[in-house]
């Protein structure tokens, strides 16, 4: 009986350092494993920064730089051309739509100007004529050139309002392109909203002056 109750204890002393060795191995277990862990998580978050660092830099390429650079002096010269024709055109039509090209396309350049600002790169030149001087890309995106912009100047009445249509429709044509490109090549999300608008607002505007000419 004694021999009994010794073997009992024995085993049980056993069996008690056996759990123990089995909750060490766990500690040491759960250290390894937290470390790994840790690690692990530590390779996620940089896999997360790294796929994040477009989101923080406002999720722009290369496409939405170009079209926010070409854009804004493009639209100041569509302003330009605009402020002349409360003092130079004859028809109403002319001038409504003259208005309505400064207060859509002002705005803009405001914010095209504040995302280049945020993106960290330079402005245009404010003289709108560097815009259409780029070798090639002279004509390409509708521009007008410096003799374009004074004969338009010294024009007033029926003139004005003729050759401000036909120069806006061009000018306009230019402006659906470049915004097209920014479609299909641009990520940032406001830039393609805004082409969106461009393509929307300025087609419309294009019929619009293709029948007041009597073209459309």
């Amino acid at each position: 009986m004694n021999r009994k109750r010794s073997l009992v204890r024995r085993t049980a002393v056993v069996a008690a350092s056996g759990v123990a060795a089995v909750a060490l191995a766990a500690c040491g277990g759960s250290d390894d494993t937290g470390s790994a862990g840790h690690g692990g998580h530590q390779a996620t978050d940089s896999a997360s920064a790294v796929a994040s660092a477009p989101a923080s830099q406002g999720q722009h390429n290369a496409a939405d730089v170009a079209f926010a650079k070409g854009m804004i002096p493009h639209h100041r010269q569509a302003v330009e051309m605009a402020d002349l024709a409360p003092g130079r055109a004859r028809s109403a039509e002319v001038k409504k739509l003259a208005a309505e090209i400064r207060k859509a396309q002002a705005p803009e350049i405001e914010k095209l100007s504040g995302w280049l600002t945020s993106w960290g790169e330079t402005m245009p030149a404010e003289d709108a004529m560097d815009h259409s001087m780029h070798g090639s890309m002279e004509g390409m995106d509708g521009m007008m050139s410096a003799e374009d912009m004074t004969a338009l100047g010294n024009a007033s009445g029926k003139a004005f309002d003729t050759a401000f249509m036909e120069m806006m429709i061009k000018h306009h044509e230019g402006a659906v392109e470049m915004a097209r490109t920014e479609q299909s090549d641009g990520v940032h999300a406001q830039a393609r909203k805004m082409a969106a608008d461009i393509i929307a607002s300025q087609s419309a505007e294009i019929e619009q002056m293709k029948k007041l000419l009597g073209t459309g």
